[in-house]
């Protein structure tokens, strides 16, 4: 759908008729993307992180924070018991911990590969050949949020880090093939509607195949602790928004919106979203992968979180999709 800026922020700013901007979003998902919802199993590998983040609960001056880092044996099987309970994508996320490196990082592809699954990566910034390999190893997707377009904000909140090579790494990953995921976060301090406007417009542009919407939570142990924090409805708001402007790409119900409202994955599968993320880390790892409080299921095995996740989809009438999901139907390397 075409929709111009000042229409786009009217649309965010119209809390009065938001229940018809929503019925709008679910509708064209349900033409373009249909009933099925995708899920990923997301694996948290490692809460270290280089960067120094202002929000975000595993930033490197967090000295609060318990450490770990999955070896590569612990993380390949853990893709596995994901795979045996049925996931057809594998997400590996984590902080940008440089231990990972290309090398390594190739192993751990090759041997996820086998598991018949599509691999998408959320490792962060890193140099053009570590993503061409990344890739020529069987990674199909990559998962890289812009978090604002708004370049003064973005130097703010994230320093001695580059909004021009995080754009930078996005065209790279584009070139290179990859499936691209990326995002936006949303009641950031001082960021407006103007501004979260041209982010959809921004991914719009650079034609993201996956547009990942989550509110801002304000974490204790950083140096935004006394923000506001975003709302749950202005979150689907720019993520029906999303839907309008991209029909078919795939839109997550992201986990920062239960930690908002205990039917919060429920509310955005609602409003536009057509997958959702569960957990399946295991153990203490669950707890200290914490990005921003109030993190939903810490205390779940993966086995429960997938049954109460596809239980919840069913009761609105969905399915829960059994391939891998791609964005318009596009396979993974390798696909059977």
């Amino acid at each position: 759908m075409e929709l111009k800026r000042a229409e786009i922020i009217r649309l965010l700013s119209d809390e009065q008729n938001q229940d018809d901007l929503f019925r709008q979003a679910d509708e064209v998902r349900r033409q373009y993307v249909g009933d099925e919802v995708h899920l990923r199993g997301l694996i948290e590998f490692s809460n270290i992180c280089r960067n120094n983040c202002m929000y975000c609960g595993i930033r490197r001056d967090n000295s609060q924070l318990k450490r770990y880092r999955m070896n590569e044996e612990e993380l390949i099987d853990t893709a596995r018991k994901a795979a045996e309970m049925g996931f057809k994508t594998i997400v590996m996320q984590s902080g940008e911990d440089v231990w990972f490196s290309r090398e390594r990082m190739c192993r751990i592809i090759e041997q996820i590969k086998k598991f018949d699954v599509a691999i998408t990566l959320s490792v962060g910034e890193r140099p053009y050949e570590d993503y061409k390999v990344w890739f020529d190893a069987g990674a199909d997707r990559y998962l890289i949020r812009i978090e604002t377009t708004d370049k003064d904000l973005y130097h703010r909140l994230d320093p001695n880090m580059s909004w021009q090579n995080r754009h930078e790494c996005l065209m790279a990953l584009k070139e290179i093939g990859y499936e691209l995921g990326s995002g936006i976060m949303v009641g950031l301090p001082e960021q407006s509607i103007e501004s979260i406007a041209d982010d959809l417009l921004y991914l719009k542009e650079i034609g993201v195949d996956m547009a990942g919407i989550g509110p801002f939570i304000p974490h204790a142990q950083t140096p935004l602790k006394d923000a506001k924090g975003g709302t749950l409805d202005l979150a689907r708001r720019t993520m029906a928004i999303m839907r309008l402007l991209m029909p078919d790409i795939n839109i997550p119900a992201t986990t920062a919106m239960e930690s908002l409202h205990p039917r919060g994955r429920i509310l955005a599968l609602q409003s536009g979203a057509n997958v959702v993320m569960p957990n399946v880390t295991e153990g203490e790892y669950r707890k200290l992968y914490e990005l921003y409080p109030g993190k939903i299921c810490v205390d779940d095995t993966p086995l429960h979180c997938k049954t109460c996740i596809g239980a919840k989809i069913m009761s609105i009438g969905r399915k829960v999709g059994m391939g891998y999901g791609g964005h318009a139907g596009r396979l993974p390397h390798g696909a059977k």
